[in-house]
């Protein structure tokens, strides 16, 4: 994905962002989105059976035509009238749309874990054809799926670059489907899902599994060792997830209903080794009268009008007993005591469940000025492999962290993102030595959170960084003599106070 990161590089998918934006003409995003991103999709399919089909055309014995080549090599078969050059040679037809939409139908007849993916609105009216024979000119001066490319991820990165743009696009609706990269990137770094079972039950796009991937392959892990496990309600998004996971060859149970993962967990028995999910925030609507009785609620009963400890309590119901969680949630989650919600986080807190809090900065989403935290939640926080931490709770402060991408928004860029997991993992005694460090990271006992109510807000814990004057920022420093000014006049108002009154005392009345 193109990433401000210092280096004022302007990667070419935000160049082909740009000119494919400017072939959006009227059309609102969140429809324009599924338009682009079934065609990049379909490039990149078309490209990697098209070098397949070569090697195979100069092999003795081998059919180029027989699908069951293809299966072998993990690359979907593509029929010849779905395949790239024919899309091209026919970009200027007046009937392109229904070429398209007929492509994509014989690609899912002929690879059934597509089936119900693709989008196969093409021909509708509203779609002007001339710019969307301009869209196949313009994606198909890049060879997305060729072997070189494949390696580098090229198309996974420029398909990530368009979902985020979208998301922003898009604005509030947008986070349905997006979480930034920079927060992914933490909870996989903080998590290290090297071996075993992924689960997210409110998977968007995929993205945590994606990086996930990402992560085994950058320390040498192997790709195998994972098994992939999602849910998702939204259709629309479970398509996105799905093409998402295709294009980087990543095999993924996922699952979707209308219902939800609250009404109809799709993987009711699974028991996973990680658990990195982002989900709605302060959901109000997910039947939580109705679900009253249900057996996840072992830490408390959430609000009926809040999810947040639904999700929480939803996350840990799926960890094995060894397993841990990483999730975004509202601050609110962090101290509210609205409707029993203070009595839930107290009972994970007291069970020993919390392993870890971070309190994020402000404008990482595209879809939401709500300040966000992650949870870090274990059932085995005595594990030999690590240091003892029980009835203790590491909490980081990055709220200072991050850097302006654009006028609105802000990312963390890599070396925030290892100053935090290092410290995590300094802290349970996997490398490193482990220091509070005053303002950023504090290990809390029980008795000190027993004193804050369970309240689990970093800033409670880490303190306020020693600044020096020359080195403090405008606006803190402001607030801070606006403090200082604001006790020194009620101080002198009370000395007013008193001197008024010794006066009186002696018969001076003023």
């Amino acid at each position: 994905m193109a990433q401000s990161n210092g280096n004022g590089d302007l990667s070419f998918a935000s160049k082909l962002w740009q000119t494919a934006d400017k072939l959006r003409n009227n059309m609102d995003a969140a429809e324009y989105k599924h338009v682009v991103l079934g065609l990049i999709f379909l490039k990149y399919i078309s490209d990697a059976f098209s070098e397949l089909y070569e090697k195979l055309k100069n092999e003795v014995g081998a059919d180029p035509e027989d699908s069951d080549e293809y299966i072998a090599e993990n690359v979907f078969y593509v029929p010849e009238k779905a395949r790239w050059d024919y899309l091209q040679k026919n970009a200027k037809q007046p009937t392109i749309g229904k070429i398209i939409d007929d492509a994509m139908d014989k690609i899912e007849k002929d690879n059934s874990s597509l089936k119900g993916v693709l989008p196969k609105n093409y021909a509708r009216e509203g779609l002007d054809k001339q710019r969307l024979g301009e869209l196949i000119d313009l994606i198909g001066t890049i060879g997305l799926g060729d072997k070189e490319n494949r390696s580098k991820d090229i198309l996974g990165r420029v398909y990530e670059y368009f979902l985020g743009q979208f998301a922003d696009a898009e604005g509030k609706k947008g986070g349905q489907f997006y979480t930034p990269r920079c927060i992914v990137k933490l909870l996989v770094e903080m998590l290290e899902p090297y071996k075993g079972r992924v689960f997210d039950p409110c998977c968007g796009s995929g993205g945590m599994f994606v990086q996930s991937e990402k992560f085994v392959e950058a320390h040498n892990g192997r790709i195998g060792d994972i098994a992939v496990y999602g849910q998702e309600s939204n259709q629309t998004t479970w398509r996105l997830c799905k093409m998402n996971l295709a294009i980087r060859g990543i095999d993924a149970n996922i699952a979707w209903n209308n219902e939800g993962s609250f009404l109809s967990d799709a993987h009711k028995d699974l028991k996973a080794d990680f658990v990195i999910a982002n989900p709605p925030f302060n959901v109000s609507d997910w039947h939580g009268e109705a679900l009253r009785e249900d057996t996840r609620w072992k830490y408390g009963v959430p609000p009926a009008g809040n999810a947040n400890f639904a999700w929480v309590q939803h996350f840990i119901s799926h960890l094995n007993p060894s397993g841990i969680a990483g999730f975004v949630l509202a601050n609110g989650s962090m101290s509210s005591n609205a409707s029993g919600e203070g009595e839930v986080r107290k009972n994970l807190v007291e069970n020993d469940l919390v392993d870890c809090m971070v309190a994020l900065p402000s404008q990482l989403f595209f879809n939401t000025m709500i300040p966000a935290c992650l949870w870090f939640v274990s059932r085995d926080r005595k594990n030999h492999k690590f240091r003892d931490r029980r009835g203790e709770i590491l909490f980081i402060d990055a709220r200072n962290m991050g850097q302006m991408i654009d006028r609105r928004h802000k990312e963390l860029i890599d070396e925030e993102v290892k100053k935090i997991s290092d410290t995590y993992h300094a802290w349970r005694g996997e490398g490193g030595k482990y220091e509070d460090v005053k303002g950023f990271c504090n290990a809390a006992s029980l008795e000190e959170l027993r004193k804050h109510g369970h309240i689990l807000t970093p800033g409670r814990y880490v303190g306020i960084e020693d600044v020096e004057e020359a080195d403090e920022e405008f606006d803190e420093k402001m607030k801070r003599l606006t403090a200082e000014l604001s006790g020194q006049m009620k101080k002198s108002k009370e000395l007013d106070g008193k001197i008024k009154k010794n006066l009186k005392s002696i018969g001076y009345d003023i």
